[in-house]
């Protein structure tokens, strides 16, 4: 669990509206929302698995006709 220390700003009404983090805090942040989308992609690939698979060299021809 991350642990964070935001500081809120106010609006002109008082009404907490933006929230400062320190770069360190904010960062950790966005790393762990990337792990979670790597994780999201990665269950995503697994559901649509259709357990096809081809060489890695057949894969480079492919892939040289498809850029030629």
């Amino acid at each position: 669990m991350l642990t964070v220390h935001p500081q809120y700003i106010k609006d002109s009404n008082g009404n907490e509206s933006l929230v400062v983090l320190p770069v360190s805090e904010f960062n950790s942040i966005m790393e762990e929302l990337e792990d979670l989308e790597d994780v999201k992609l990665y269950d995503e690939a697994i559901k649509n698995d259709t357990g096809e698979r081809i060489l890695f060299s057949e894969y480079l021809k492919t892939r040289k006709k498809s850029n030629a």
